[in-house]
């Protein structure tokens, strides 16, 4: 079988990974991809977001399945036009993408059904805003983007100086474009950050071993969010007793919620969850795998993942028994100097063998290019570091004994991934 994976980053990387571990798959391409996804897959240079290029190649090229891993072409509907084509996709439809691609969407749908949240407020207006949040007076403030923002569309502003500036800066200066034509200001929860991503086939929802993202670019959760510097796989906080709650809580009922609003999800449905005194509560769904959770969430599924993407899209997810590995697992994201503003590429990457790892971790691609068989920085998270181990200390070992050796110019990392 030939398999298309849309998309450029770590999280791609993933999941080429674990597709080649499937003997029916000959071949893999990936679109537009890195240097270190080359190693496994045929790259083809066609942008994440051209749907219509997307389609004619895999049309051209016979292409059996094709899995879409980035929001943007989710949300722009490619699961839907590789369906129209006859091409079995994975990944939720433009309809149920809007879950992700609307946080006033996802919020309201949140409170039609009593899926527990955060209280919010929705504008179109920078000076209601600011007025609303003055009244309320209440820091920090969370201020978010309404539509994509990769990642990056969410301020925690810790006075009425910084919430003016985030205003300014997502409604005026348009930093993210459209997507802050409309802004949700909602109350700060307090909690322990947990993130859940769940196979569903909008019949059954099968969630993964859960994770912990760190978001922030510097130790101890100081400077901007980015899109993710680490992660640890298993959250210590996820107990047995938080799981069955989040399940009878939050799960089923997003589940049930899509299918009523005629948005059945069907693909991977990332829950990003806040464990408050009063209970788990949603932050907010993605339509899609997370970046870097998927580095250390699918390291320990022991069933194929192909199965499992082939049984989503055929609705008959409730007849695949999905296992996973005990143990846990760290991934340390290493990021260009300067990351999430500006930053230098094309740098040489040390301590990378001539496939792009490096002994004892599995290395996650998410910035490179690979040149004269070399391997460059091309973005501003470069690699993913991901050690597996029997408990999180064993695992945060290998992962941090691994970064200390491979290196490049200005290079960035956390120290503290997995500390708390």
């Amino acid at each position: 079988m030939k398999v298309l994976v849309v998309g450029s980053g770590g999280r791609e990387h993933a999941v080429i990974r674990k597709l080649a571990e499937n003997p029916e798959i000959d071949r893999i391409f990936c679109a537009p991809g890195n240097g270190g996804i080359s190693v496994q897959a045929q790259l083809v240079e066609i942008k994440a977001t051209d749907v219509e290029g997307m389609v004619a190649f895999a049309k051209k090229e016979g292409i059996d399945f094709v899995v879409v891993t980035p929001d943007d072409p989710l949300v722009l509907g490619m699961a839907d036009a590789m369906e129209e084509a006859g091409i079995p996709a994975f990944g939720p439809s433009k309809k149920a993408a809007q879950i992700e691609g609307s946080k006033v969407f996802a919020k309201n749908l949140m409170k039609k059904y009593g899926i527990p949240t955060a209280k919010y407020e929705v504008f179109d207006d920078p000076s209601q805003v600011i007025a609303y949040i003055e009244r309320e007076n209440q820091f920090p403030a969370v201020i978010k983007a309404d539509g994509l923002a990769l990642g990056k569309g969410v301020v925690i502003a810790r006075n009425l100086a910084e919430a003016k500036e985030a205003v300014h800066s997502i409604m005026e200066d348009k930093i993210f474009g459209k997507s802050g034509n409309q802004v949700v200001v909602e109350e700060f929860l307090t909690g322990k950050e947990v993130s859940v991503l769940a196979f569903t086939d909008s019949h059954t929802i099968s969630p993964m071993i859960s994770s912990m993202d760190h978001k922030r670019v510097y130790d101890n959760d100081e400077g901007p969010n980015t899109g993710g510097m680490g992660t640890i796989a298993p959250s210590p906080y996820y107990t047995p007793e938080v799981a069955k709650r989040c399940m009878e809580e939050i799960f089923l009922p997003t589940m049930e919620a899509m299918k009523k609003e005629g948005r059945p999800f069907k693909g991977c449905l990332y829950f990003g969850l806040i464990l408050t005194e009063r209970g788990p509560k949603v932050i907010e769904y993605n339509c899609r795998f997370g970046d870097p959770e998927t580095q250390v969430v699918l390291p320990l599924l022991k069933t194929d993942l192909f199965t499992i993407m082939r049984a989503v899209r055929d609705e008959r997810l409730g007849e695949v028994d999905i296992q996973w590995s005990t143990g846990a697992a760290a991934c340390v994201v290493l990021a260009s100097g300067g990351y999430p503003k500006k930053y230098e590429t094309g740098l040489p990457i040390e301590g990378l063998d001539e496939n792009g790892g490096h002994p004892g971790v599995i290395v996650y691609h998410a910035g490179t290019k690979k040149q004269d068989g070399r391997f460059l920085t091309a973005g501003g998270r470069v690699l993913g570091v991901t050690g597996l181990g029997e408990t999180l200390p064993q695992a945060l070992e290998k992962a941090y004994g691994a970064v200390r050796e491979i290196t490049f110019k200005n290079a960035h990392y956390r120290t503290d991934i997995g500390k708390k």
